[in-house]
């Protein structure tokens, strides 16, 4: 049992050493390739602690082997646009001046369902509002949303008052759009009474303000 606590302790220092010295980020950040190094250094590391036969020294090696090699492709990437075009491929669009690039879309296996739910992800739920959208070599989609005009400002809306200590002030209604039966639907609505209102006062669009009076000491 301490055999394989110290095993586990080893491979797991290990691995941490390894991650950190390919200075990697978070799994959904990964390319490809370093993805595929991280499965390998986690199955390299499990196969001793399942087989107490296997000596340590032997997957250390293929550990260090591997972490060489990603570190030699991460050096010859930052060196060659090619290879690292070839080994981490480059960023593919498929959404171009607000049209959907179909033809990319069976290229790289995206279904539409696969593309909804990618922009919903980026809270885009209409296609009209994405100018461009790429698909990064790690799988992720960037979207550029498509510029709208500002929108016009809304004209004030000028509240009227239409119950004053207890009664109904129809002067205003025809501005604000009240009338006696709106008015008595929406009192029912509240469970008051017009005899019970200090002040009232209702707006075009649908809000209100009501002060109750207050009880007499």
């Amino acid at each position: 049992m301490t055999v394989l606590l110290l095993r586990t302790v080893i491979l797991y220092v290990a691995v941490i050493v390894s991650v950190r010295l390919m200075g990697k980020r978070q799994i959904g950040e990964l390319q490809p390739e370093e993805l595929v190094v991280t499965i390998l250094l986690s199955d390299v590391a499990t196969t001793p602690l399942q087989d107490m036969q296997i000596p340590l020294l032997q997957p250390l090696m293929i550990m260090m082997v591997i972490v060489a090699c990603e570190l030699l492709f991460a050096a010859l990437s930052l060196k060659s646009r090619t290879f690292r075009t070839l080994v981490q491929g480059h960023a593919i669009p498929i959404v171009k001046n607000g049209t959907l690039d179909q033809t990319m879309l069976k290229k790289i296996r995206y279904t539409v369902d696969d593309v909804l739910e990618a922009l919903r992800l980026k809270d885009v739920f209409d296609l009209n509002d994405a100018a461009y959208v790429y698909v990064e070599s790690n799988g992720s989609l960037s979207v550029l949303k498509r510029q709208k005009p500002p929108a016009p400002p809304a004209p004030p809306v000028l509240p009227c008052l239409v119950i004053s200590d207890g009664k109904v002030i129809r002067d205003a209604f025809s501005l604000c759009g009240m009338t006696d039966e709106k008015l008595q639907r929406l009192l029912q609505a509240q469970h008051k009474q017009t005899k019970d209102i200090f002040l009232m006062t209702y707006a075009a669009d649908g809000s209100f303000y009501i002060a109750e009076k207050e009880e007499k000491v």
